[in-house]
């Protein structure tokens, strides 16, 4: 079967000068690609109806379905609908059922200020639309058609847009659309780099079917192997990539630990601490909470996250982690032995089965030791000891930070294992 292609267009000025980032087109290709629909192009656009009205022609020339996001609003720069009904030869009208919508939500919501006419402008609509009712706010979404290829406009307000692409935008497209099947599974790896590990799996990419297709994806202190089939048996394809991925543990089974959906290390290390009924802390210097922090992020961390010490100060490891002065006096703050003193005293602080520690100079400057930027020690403490080991971790403060993290949920992951 051959591809149904869709086009993005995210239109707002806002974007361009980089005051806002544009998520709302990476939600809407993730949606589109899990019922197989090939994104074919991401578009972001002036509030300029000449820009708009291009964009828009373009995207018909390539693509089956064009979703468009922002320009709702019922301001003056707000120009979609306008656009819309240029494009389409159509004309605004008030729709009721539109309108029911805004008064409602202005009688519910919004009882501090008054509804207004430039409110009410919400319930204008093109005559030739399909109205996709927004519970969310005031502006609804847009379904048009132009010879083969269907116009989405949806609200830019990031929780409004994806209420509507999963209630409504979806189920139309499927209704509509005969798509093919299209399956991705990911691997994710750590601790080595993007060559690096394509140079260990080279024989096995070579040796994918032709309907597989493999991406690395390397961020901070990870790479993921995306695998992505396409064809007309859902079952077939996920047997395949599931048989391929079961050839990949003789090959970089040190450094995998597991598939993912869209699931972090951190989700990972949450699960494996919360089936296993075991309890963590943090002690961290260079990090300055950031382990804390993501992993308090999820749902259920209280189950297993105890708590946490920021000893960013080295007074603070002396006098509430009890790091003894004469062992940052021998060794420096940034080192092994402070370390692993950190997350021994951490963990008997509060009375976890592990303790993660961080000490390292993330820069610009050395601070408190001679250690040259970008030196980490991360320790894990457990009930079978302590360890430390040393990084390198470049010279970005931002990224030797984030690496940092990574490293230390890494290790943690691995020692989880040997419970």
């Amino acid at each position: 079967m051959d591809s149904l292609y869709a086009e993005i267009i995210t239109i707002g000025d806002e974007i361009l000068i980089g005051q806002i980032v544009d998520t709302n087109a990476a939600f809407i290709a993730k949606q589109l690609t899990k019922i197989g629909v090939a994104v074919y192009q991401i578009t972001s656009v002036q509030d300029d109806r000449v820009h708009m009205l291009q964009a828009l022609a373009d995207a018909k020339e390539h693509a089956q379905i064009v979703i468009v996001t922002g320009g709702l609003g019922p301001t003056k720069d707000d120009i979609t609908k306008q656009v819309f009904c240029e494009f389409f030869n159509d004309t605004l009208i008030e729709n009721a059922e539109v309108l029911a919508n805004v008064e409602h939500l202005f009688k519910k919501y919004i009882t501090s200020t008054p509804i207004s006419d430039i409110n009410r402008r919400q319930a204008m609509v093109p005559s030739k639309a399909t109205v996709l009712d927004n519970p969310h706010g005031t502006a609804p979404g847009m379904w048009m058609q132009s010879g083969e290829t269907v116009f989405v406009s949806l609200p830019g307000v990031p929780f409004e847009m994806k209420s509507l692409v999963r209630n409504a935008v979806i189920p139309k497209i499927i209704e509509q659309f005969e798509r093919p099947v299209i399956v991705h599974k990911t691997l994710v790896t750590y601790g080595l780099g993007e060559s690096a590990v394509a140079a260990k799996i080279e024989s096995w990419e070579n040796e994918l079917p032709d309907f597989v297709r493999l991406a690395y994806l390397p961020s901070l202190g990870r790479v993921r192997l995306r695998l992505t089939a396409k064809g007309k048996d859902k079952d077939t394809l996920e047997d395949t990539i599931d048989g391929e991925i079961q050839k990949l543990p003789a090959l970089i089974g040190d450094i995998m630990y597991g598939i993912e959906d869209e699931e972090t290390l951190e989700k990972v290390v949450s699960k494996m601490l919360t089936r296993k009924k075991l309890t963590l802390a943090t002690a961290e210097s260079c990090t300055g909470g950031k382990i804390a922090q993501q992993l308090t992020a999820l749902p259920g961390a209280s189950a297993y996250f105890k708590g946490s010490v920021v000893s960013y100060a080295t007074e603070t490891k002396i006098n509430v982690l009890k790091v003894p002065r004469e062992t940052i006096d021998a060794h420096s703050v940034v080192s092994a032995e402070v370390a692993k003193a950190m997350a021994e005293n951490v963990r008997h602080l509060l009375h976890t089965d592990f303790a993660i520690a961080t000490t390292g100079n993330a820069g610009p400057t050395k601070g408190d030791s001679d250690a040259e930027v970008g030196t980490v020690f991360v320790a894990i403490a457990s009930e079978n000891g302590v360890f430390a080991q040393k990084f390198n971790m470049g010279n970005h403060r931002t990224r030797i930070v984030q690496k940092s993290v990574h490293k230390a949920l890494e290790l943690l992951q691995k020692e989880i294992l040997k419970f």
